[in-house]
């Protein structure tokens, strides 16, 4: 993050809009939520243990695409929390958690704790980087 020595102390400068440090913090801990839930669930699929694969079984996947869903999450998530690829990142993981919401809603899973529950981790991807990148805040403003 290039930072702007004309800045108020307490605020940093991303191409040219200021982010107060507790903005910037919030947006932080907002990403580092399903950051690190998904790179838990990344390095379970990679790893395999019975739970992982009785439980995509259970929703209708063969064993064999298990690695492959594992490795398409982790490059994702690396994706998102690089800076400059964050945006591309936050984009393919909506597609991924998409997936997601259609496999738990084909099978008839609850709505509250299974079928929305990446939507909100979607929630926070989204949220976490519109409060830490000024280009989102400045592409989406929010109006009063």
């Amino acid at each position: 993050m290039k930072t702007n020595t004309n800045a108020p102390p307490g605020e940093s400068d991303t191409q040219g809009l200021r982010i107060s440090r507790k903005t910037l913090w919030t947006g932080r801990i907002l990403s580092a939520l399903p950051v690190l839930f998904l790179l838990m669930d990344g390095i379970m699929k990679l790893v395999k243990p019975e739970p992982v694969v009785k439980a995509t079984i259970e929703l209708g996947y063969p064993e064999s695409v298990i690695m492959v869903l594992g490795i398409i999450l982790l490059v994702c998530v690396i994706l998102y929390i690089v800076p400059h690829t964050a945006v591309l990142g936050a984009i393919l993981l909506t597609g991924y958690l998409g997936g997601a919401v259609a496999t738990q809603t084909r099978v008839g899973n609850p709505l509250f704790s299974h079928i929305l529950f990446p939507v909100y981790l979607a929630l926070l991807i989204w949220g976490g980087l519109f409060l830490r990148d000024s280009r989102l805040r400045a592409l989406m403003p929010l109006r009063n």
